[in-house]
């Protein structure tokens, strides 16, 4: 039997080996958690009878029932789809399900797809009791689990239209054992009717998203309103269909005439009250005994998170258990494909828990998203972070919500309604939230505004540490109308201390609508929207109070309103959170330490080898030279050479552009310069010291190799100063206002990165090669991409730098631009130097020079008997092409001037790319 020896070098074998082993089996467990083979499913198409419309009409409902390979009996999930949508939406959720093990069933909601019946807005009489015949369904299917007869073990999900039917579903049907609503309304009066406008303060609930508002309606969104009825008014052509007219499409007779009342009037008539409050989970909520996961979008103008509040609220006082989760999408914007997956998994797990009875612990936690909080190191998009605390916070037996208090200033402001609402700010369209904010963060949006008259701003000083708001801020505002009622419309914005335009969260207004206000004005608590944003420190708080948006009805009359602050401060709720890490999260953690373990034995092995046969790395005879390269090689293990026999040096004060076709190892030799690669054969050194990875010599270097890389929700001011603080050296020592002078970038600098062209973008990157202004630039192609006044306004930039006498390495195809630009110039092909030296050497290698004169024939007679001088053409009027021999330009100019010739221009007729060209053509090996 081998013993092992832990002591000494074996030591080190077993260590390099245990993490050897450890990364492949990370490899391993990673690739099973990624590529596990989808089971087999089956599916049948069904048809469903269900409830008869009132007139007597039959009703069946298109459905598909998704069956697991399995022999056993399996609990069962309805997939609910959303308005407008059909069975056709819920297909990969459905296989997803069955999948995993279970019955899944998709359908066709009443009056779409191609199930028959009209839209009754998730009415209990209709499409809450087609519902219950679904699970009926379920429990006389052998391939379904039951908990008794008659009683199958069921769960519900679906999104908007499908969320409200799955909690309305399971507060009429207690069969149903666990739900998984997405993105719906408690209220759906409220819902469409917005009233941000709170009972009194005392009585508010002490969630972070509670909302008590007055008992006035709220304002109409006419926006989000006419798309549904459009949706829903639509499409009644497929087979099985029914409508009941060509203005109301498919829509019951009363849904459809109620709506239409209110699109004319912009309030809701008690009918249509009654009508919307029927088909709201907020009427059964309390009775709902099924464990729910509530599911709402952080960027949702139609059914904002205080409506999920309300759900959790009302399900956790009957007793049940209930986990909320606020996600980075919503009706505005579809979230990351990230937050789709999780969201999948969660929907899954709870499932689990309550269907199959998995054992795994139960999950009451609450997680929200805060978006902007890093750059995706897969494809380098926006990403954002998920945060959980034990329980949702304000509800019986959690954590207290927090708020802190911000002190608002501002004078009372008089701002005007304008008759007809017109011109509106334009701020929330329906989808368009995440559009909107982009156009927002140009600049551009308040040129589709409304006027500035309609706006009443109240500002923060700047804060002193960062907030995370987590909640619906509220503030007081004294309100006095023209009319005695007010319509308005209040936000919180972002404000940061540069120019770069104030942002919005997600877009969202807080809509307003108060009426019988006595003559001095009355006090008017609002609750802005619910958010979850990070004002950063030195940034301002700044609510903004308008009298008009384009996504919500708006009186015709004219009007104007006085608005003041009444306590003069905003309270924002804040959550103590940690970040969410999950199962896949810990493996690839895992699998990380293990490579770290690995990667720093191999090192500590390497530089313990290295230790008694170091290189000398400094030559004093080289100190003041920024670049001397000698016998540079690189090969790779393919055996393909991208460098060979490189030598070259570069003096102080010389730009020298690096020149060659692609392919000819300008960027490799670039990336061995400042240490990124390791070379194979020869040696750099710069200011002396020999290069290697991290060399500290390397601080007198700035680079810019192979595109710019920047966090894109940052402004550009942002990005440079974060880039040197991660240098850790002074900040006093960056001189950013002077790299941001060379650099040409001007008032663009306090933009966010997101909106830079590709221009600004390469010039960002060229100043951050500046900072600290070092000595030696190296710059690998910067005008890659520009147009012809950005590649001026770069060619500039770096004369700019080479005027302070420092050195710039410039690398580039645009061979105009180097002859422009460089002092020096070095052409490489296929790895190898083909020549060296100052432009205008190369240059005047040429044998032909163009000459201009003002009497060509003249200038003919005087040339043609000198010596030297092989041939004369005369391609253009007052122009000259002499091909020389012996003789130099400079004597053939003299016998023109003898003879009283004027000559206007002499220039070399060869230009640096014929040079090149021929260089290259000579470079090349012969077939």
């Amino acid at each position: 039997m081998r013993s092992w020896r832990i002591a000494g070098r074996p030591r080190r074998k077993v260590l390099l080996w245990a993490a050897a082993v450890a990364v492949g089996a990370c490899a391993v467990g990673g690739y099973a958690v990624v590529s596990s083979a989808s089971p087999p499913i089956r599916t049948e198409v069904l048809r469903v009878a269900v409830t008869p419309e009132p007139d007597g009409t039959s009703v069946t409902l298109d459905a598909t029932l998704y069956l697991p390979d399995s022999k056993k009996p399996a609990p069962a999930v309805v997939l609910a789809h959303g308005f407008g949508g059909s069975k056709q939406d819920e297909d990969a959720d459905a296989r997803y399900f069955a999948q995993h093990g279970y019955v899944a069933l998709a359908y066709s909601a009443r009056g779409f797809g191609q199930s028959g019946g009209l839209i009754h807005l998730d009415a209990p009489a209709f499409e809450v009791a087609d519902a219950s015949k679904l699970v009926d369904l379920l429990a006389a299917r052998p391939e379904v689990l039951r908990d008794a007869p008659g009683d199958p073990r069921v769960g519900f999900t679906g999104p908007s239209y499908g969320g409200a039917l799955t909690l309305l579903a399971a507060g009429h049907d207690p069969r149903i054992d666990a739900i998984a609503p997405q993105i719906t309304w408690n209220d759906l009066g409220r819902s469409l009717f917005g009233q941000s406008a709170q009972d009194d303060a005392g009585t508010r609930p002490g969630t972070a998203a509670g909302s008590m508002p007055i008992g006035t309606p709220g304002v109409f969104k006419k926006a989000w309103a006419g798309l549904f009825f459009g949706a829903g008014a639509t499409g009644a052509t497929q087979e099985g269909s029914a409508q009941t007219s060509l203005a109301c499409g498919r829509f019951a007779p009363d849904v459809c005439r109620q709506y239409q009342a209110a699109a004319v009037s912009g309030t809701p008539t008690p009918e249509l009250l009654d009508l919307l409050a029927a088909s709201s989970p907020a009427q059964v909520a309390g009775r709902i005994k099924a464990p729910s996961l509530l599911v709402q979008g952080e960027a949702d103008s139609l059914f904002p998170l205080s409506q999920a509040d309300a759900n959790a609220r009302a399900i956790t006082a009957a007793g049940t258990p209930v986990k909320t989760v606020w996600y980075s999408g919503g009706h505005d914007s579809p979230g990351s494909s990230a937050d789709q997956n999780r969201l999948r998994s969660l929907t899954l797990a709870w499932f689990g828990r309550y269907l199959k009875h998995d054992g795994s612990k139960p999950d009451t936690s609450f997680q929200f998203a805060e978006s902007d909080t890093g750059i995706s190191l897969q494809d380098g998009s926006v990403k954002g972070s998920t945060l959980t605390t034990p329980g949702y916070p304000g509800l019986a037996g959690t954590q207290a919500v927090k708020t802190t208090s911000v002190t608002l200033s501002g004078e009372p402001q008089d701002v005007v309604a304008p008759a007809g609402g017109f011109p509106a700010a334009i701020t929330s369209l329906p989808g368009l939230g995440a559009a909107l904010g982009q156009l927002s963060s140009t600049g551009l949006a308040g040129s589709i505004g409304g006027a500035a008259n309609q706006d009443a701003t109240f500002s923060s000083a700047p804060l002193p540490a960062s907030i995370l708001a987590v909640g619906s801020p509220s503030v007081t505002v004294h309100v006095t109308s023209s009319t005695g009622d007010a319509t308005l419309f209040a936000k919180l914005y972002d404000a940061p201390p540069d120019r770069t335009p104030p942002a919005l969260p997600e877009q969202l207004v807080a809509p307003v609508r108060v009426s019988g206000l006595p003559p001095g004005g009355s006090d008017v608590r609002i609750s802005l929207p619910t958010i979850v944003h990070r004002f950063a420190a030195g940034h301002r708080m700044a609510l903004v109070v308008s009298t008009t948006d384009q996504a919500y009805q708006l009186p015709t009359d004219p009007r104007t309103y006085r608005l003041a602050l009444t306590d003069g401060t905003v309270s924002v709720p804040t959550v103590a959170a940690s970040t969410v890490t999950d199962d896949t999260l810990l493996l690839w953690t895992a699998c990380a330490g293990a490579a770290a373990v690995l990667s720093g034995a191999v090192g500590w092995f390497v530089l313990r080898r290295r230790r008694d046969s170091r290189e000398t790395t400094v030559a004093p005879e080289l100190l003041d030279v920024p670049v001397a390269i000698t016998g540079l090689g690189k090969a790779y293990g393919d055996g393909f050479r991208a460098v060979a026999d490189l030598s070259f040096r570069i003096e102080p004060g010389q730009v020298l552009g690096l020149l060659g076709p692609n392919g000819a190892g300008k960027t490799t030799t670039l990336r061995m310069l400042v240490g990124l690669i390791r070379p194979s054969e020869g040696s750099i050194h710069v200011f002396g010291h020999r290069i290697s990875a991290g060399a500290p010599v390397l601080s007198r270097v700035g680079a810019f190799i192979e595109g710019p890389g920047f966090l894109p929700h940052l402004s550009g001011l942002e990005n440079l100063t974060l880039s040197w603080a991660a240098t850790g050296r002074p900040e006093a020592d960056a001189d950013i206002d002077a790299a941001l002078e060379l650099a040409g970038l001007g008032a663009d600098v306090h933009r966010k990165v997101r909106t830079y062209s590709q221009g600004m973008r390469q010039r960002l990157a060229v100043a951050q090669a500046m900072l600290g202004l070092p000595d030696l630039l190296v710059l690998d192609e910067p005008t890659n991409g520009l147009d012809p006044p950005q590649i001026r306004e770069m060619r500039q930039a770096l004369r700019r730098y080479a005027a302070t006498g420092r050195t710039v390495v410039v690398s580039s195809h645009l061979l105009a631009e180097v002859e422009q630009t460089c002092t020096h110039c070095l052409v490489m092909h296929r790895g190898r130097l083909l020549a060296a030296g100052p432009v205008t050497e190369l240059i005047g290698a040429a044998s032909s020079v163009s000459v201009e004169v003002d009497d060509i024939d003249a200038a003919v007679r005087v040339l043609t008997p000198l010596a030297g001088i092989r041939q004369i053409d005369t391609p253009q009027a007052g122009g000259l092409i002499l091909e020389l021999d012996g003789i130099r330009p400079g004597a053939a100019v003299g016998a023109l001037v003898e003879a009283g010739i004027s000559v206007d221009r002499v220039a070399p007729r060869h230009q640096l790319e014929d040079v090149f060209l021929t260089l290259v053509n000579e470079g090349e090996t012969p077939s």
